[in-house]
């Protein structure tokens, strides 16, 4: 194998945080600024500012732009599959991030300069497979960056890690509805695509600091097709398709969330809120309670109910169900003819995004210490691919429940109860299959410019043994 001007394995003895970090974490909140940004208005884009070839209105009905929305997400993250498999059989996860960002970019480009079927069209597939290809890779790369001396560090790492995600889609998703609303599409589209670029740009001025773990290649292969790969996918997978349901609900809040805040009284301070602005508190409240949970929550839980990654994600899931009684409660309220305030909604926001660092950060630790070292893009994928299956299931639900007539099977709060009942059982089910799994963790080895790096593995007895 050829030289590398990069360190290929974390420093040996290293116990500070790598220097990449800054440039990551720095990347990701530019890049989940662009993807959140255009996300977060989207639904009311395909609702009130769609047009057809001849420069006239051509806007789709709610259904129909919940179906799409979650198509797209869905879409989403079905492809860090394709860029996992890219990454670790043959180019590795820093030129994979490369590459793909520039295929990001043109997906925005495209969203920017046509406001037709045709620009959201294309558009938005090219946005899906250069933010899915990256998804896994990033997440990754993160870890990669560190070993065993310093592996005490992740879990704070990717926490804040998950702070910059949400740094970035809070700016985001207050700017751009506003600009949607004010500017136009040309412009709210062009900023998240702005934001890209610059994300591209600080991650390529961070290569000589990150430790570059190259390809598997054949290695990732034969480690996939292994006994111990095919038990991990396989383990992995039962665990990932209980969370595919948690995202199910999850990602509603960008999509049947915002066109029932719609029809909610949102005047706050004397202003009045726009319904795509409403979910910005998320990102504000997870930037809250991320250190909240870990040094306050967490701690006293575990003095009375020791907490492992499958008990919290456990916790989530009924948390999830939760949230969204709330907002069967406020849909219940718009079906007698009232006009609720719009802090119920946030008080939903605020449960739901409790259930989100407690499963969604979890998950993303959990995904790669669980992964053999060959293949940690590839289990992160995995991991994401809960996400598009939760959104898949979302779309061919809000596809089902159509009538020709235009009504639906589940109209009004019935459709929230219906997902209550889906996340509740789901998470009944989950408590029992969780007691059963066997955690084995597996980290990169410390050393300075090998070409290939050792695996440590540290088996965990389960908690809930």
């Amino acid at each position: 194998m050829a030289k590398t001007p990069y360190l290929t394995a974390p420093p040996a003895g290293a116990t500070r945080m790598p220097s990449g970090i800054p440039y990551i974490v720095g990347n990701e909140a530019a890049e989940r600024f662009s993807y959140y940004g255009m996300r977060g208005i989207l639904t009311a884009f395909m609702t009130k500012h769609l047009m057809n070839a001849d420069g006239q209105l051509a806007t789709m009905s709610g259904e129909d732009a919940k179906y799409y929305f979650h198509l797209f997400a869905s879409a989403v993250y079905f492809f860090p599959i394709i860029g996992a498999i890219l990454s670790d059989l043959f180019l590795g996860k820093y030129r994979t991030i490369l590459a793909v960002s520039i295929i990001y970019c043109l997906g925005h480009l495209a969203l920017a300069l046509d406001e037709t079927r045709l620009g959201l069209a294309i558009g938005l597939t090219l946005i899906a497979i250069g933010s899915g290809g990256i998804k896994p890779c990033v997440s990754a790369h993160v870890g990669d960056q560190f070993g065993a001396s310093n592996q005490k560090l992740l879990p704070k790492v990717f926490g804040w890690f998950y702070f910059s995600i949400n740094f970035g889609a809070f700016l985001s998703t207050l700017l751009t509805p506003w600009l949607l609303e004010h500017v136009g599409p040309h412009v709210a589209f062009g900023v998240p695509g702005l934001l890209m670029l610059i994300a591209t740009v600080v991650f390529w001025m961070g290569r000589r600091t990150f430790v570059h773990v190259p390809a598997g290649g054949v290695g990732f292969l034969k480690e996939v097709f292994s006994g111990e790969g095919l038990r991990a996918i396989l383990k992995l997978a039962g665990v990932f398709a209980f969370v595919a349901v948690f995202w199910s609900l999850y990602d509603q809040s960008g999509s049947a969330w915002i066109l029932q805040a719609e029809n909610m009284d949102r005047q706050w301070f004397g202003m009045e809120i726009l319904p795509s602005q409403v979910q910005s508190v998320n990102p504000l409240m997870i930037m809250v309670l991320i250190p909240v949970c870990s040094y306050g929550l967490y701690p006293a839980i575990s003095i009375i109910f020791p907490l492992n990654a499958l008990r919290k994600i456990s916790i989530g899931f009924f948390i999830t169900a939760l949230a969204f009684c709330i907002t069967a409660m406020i849909e219940s309220w718009i079906d007698a003819g009232q006009r609720p305030h719009i802090v119920w909604q946030i008080v939903a926001y605020l449960v739901l995004t409790l259930a989100e660092v407690m499963v969604s950060i979890t998950c993303l630790e959990f995904a790669y210490t669980q992964a053999p070292n060959k293949m940690k893009s590839f289990i992160m994928a995995v991991f994401m691919l809960s996400i598009s299956l939760g959104n898949l299931f979302t779309a061919a639900v809000n596809q089902f429940i159509q009538n020709p007539d235009g009504t639906t099977k589940l109209e009004g709060a019935s459709y929230y109860w219906f997902f209550v009942i889906v996340m509740f059982a789901t998470s009944l089910v989950f408590v029992i299959v969780a007691k059963f799994y066997r955690e084995q963790t597996h980290i990169q080895s410390d050393q300075t410019n090998t070409e290939h790096a050792f695996e440590v593995v540290i088996p965990t007895r389960s908690e809930h043994s």
